[in-house]
């Protein structure tokens, strides 16, 4: 039975999947505005830190003021009503709840409240890929020893990539490649929030218009947040990591099969079985017409002449050997997908993507000289950069994850360029997610290459 009719089976039986979601900002608004129009579900609770901001978000997407009248989640359960609360730990130990959409955006936060819905015995389909990025081989751990699912989130690309490696996978291909598209060229690792837009195509008044976050979209353009989704990625199919960081081919979509090869056969990776990401513009600023930039895809390999005459005979494209052929979705939808990972996890029971070894790490690189007695800001900022490794390279270095390189204290010099270490820095050792973190490098999840 599809995902679709089992929804609509659990709304004619009256016992619609419960939800609870932390964090109503922009994502869990794209989620919100599919709530309504999706059978089967009940969006119990929202915990968010500004109730208020949470209301006008509701409103901005169309929600009617009757179903937010629940004051309580014992009445949001007795009217089918939404309550809505900054008390997330009251939403996640309710416990009518089913699932817990995590959408802060916050990874110490989220690693918190991740393992307080294990304990309640909640699902959970999780936002936050930067929580995801530093620890998520534990968090599926976790979350399987208390006999419940931990997923990544559908419409965010990197569950579309896993995806389609499971597609891949499941038909026979070897994959040889997968990734996602980016806007790239190598001097926007040291953009910050006041060079963000001109980089990005948009002038500080369009910004400020839209309501823009110059921290958050800097995350994107600096290569952070391709180097967090590609490390999900690897973590959770186990694809391997180039050595020393995303090399982003420019290349459209009709020469994805061409450049995502290995170095021995024309392409640019250092072996089959790696993520990459692919860049929307030539190395010389031009746009590439037909890319990839919102997308995601897959290459794979045809194994036998058989095969191969397959992709010629049903026109696939492939590069000119015939050998290698992409299969891609050009957009993704972000928030408004989430409705995937909800049926799955609570349907089938199934994640739509979960770390399953410690393949890949994002390491906090320093943008420009930095010196003691500055506080990183973290992803997006002006201080570091997210860059992928191996997380065997990163263990040996001792690599501070760039989701813990936020309000953290600098004791020692670092040049530009270089990646930072536990020792660089003062750290706040407290923290769920500190503490998870240092048990995976420990031994909770050992280190591949």
């Amino acid at each position: 039975m599809s995902l679709y009719a089992k929804l609509q089976q659990r709304a004619a039986e009256g016992r619609p999947i419960r939800i609870g979601l932390i964090g109503a900002g922009k994502f869990g608004s794209m989620y919100l505005a599919q709530v309504p129009r999706t059978p089967g579900v009940h969006l119990l609770g929202i915990a968010d830190l500004s109730p208020a901001t949470a209301r006008a978000n509701l409103a901005r997407v169309g929600w009617d003021g009757e179903r937010l009248k629940a004051e309580s989640p014992q009445a949001a359960l007795r009217t089918g009503a939404t309550w809505i609360t900054d008390d997330w730990q009251a939403l996640v130990a309710f416990p009518d709840i089913d699932i817990i959409v995590e959408c802060t955006g916050n990874p110490i936060a989220a690693v918190q409240h991740c393992l307080q819905a294990f304990d309640h015995g909640k699902h959970v389909v999780n936002v936050t890929v930067e929580a995801d990025a530093f620890c998520g081989p534990l968090l599926g751990r976790r979350a399987a020893q208390a006999g419940v699912v931990y997923s990544l989130a559908y419409g965010d690309q990197p569950a579309l990539i896993c995806d389609l490696v499971d597609w891949a996978r499941a038909c026979g291909f070897p994959v040889v490649a997968a990734g996602r598209g980016h806007k790239w060229l190598p001097h926007f690792a040291q953009s910050t929030p006041e060079t963000v837009w001109g980089y990005y195509g948009l002038t500080p008044e369009q910004a400020e218009r839209g309501g823009l976050n110059p921290k958050m979209f800097n995350s994107f353009l600096d290569g952070s947040k391709p180097s967090i989704e590609s490390a999900a990625v690897a973590n959770a199919t186990g694809l391997g990591v180039p050595s020393n960081g995303l090399l982003y081919p420019p290349a459209g979509i009709q020469d994805i099969p061409f450049v995502t090869r290995p170095v021995s056969e024309g392409g640019v990776l250092e072996r089959k079985g790696m993520v990459e990401v692919v860049s929307s513009l030539e190395k010389d600023g031009r746009a590439i017409p037909y890319d990839i930039r919102m997308g995601v895809w897959v290459t794979v390999e045809a194994e036998t002449d058989y095969i191969k005459h397959c992709f010629e005979e049903y026109n696939a494209h492939t590069d000119p050997s015939g050998r290698y052929f992409t299969l891609y979705k050009r957009w993704h939808l972000i928030g408004l997908e989430v409705g995937m990972s909800v049926a799955s996890v609570a349907l089938r029971g199934e994640p739509t993507g979960v770390a399953t070894a410690w393949k890949a790490d994002v390491v906090a690189t320093a943008k420009r000289d930095l010196r003691p007695g500055e506080i990183l800001d973290g992803e997006g900022g002006y201080t570091v950069w997210g860059k992928l490794l191996p997380a065997a390279t990163s263990a040996r270095l001792g690599g501070l994850p760039l989701g813990l390189a936020h309000q953290v204290k600098l004791v020692r010099p670092v040049a530009a360029g270089q990646s930072l270490v536990w020792d660089d820095v003062a750290m706040d050792t407290s923290t769920d997610a500190y503490r998870l973190r240092r048990e995976m490098e420990a031994g909770g999840a050992a280190p591949q290459a």
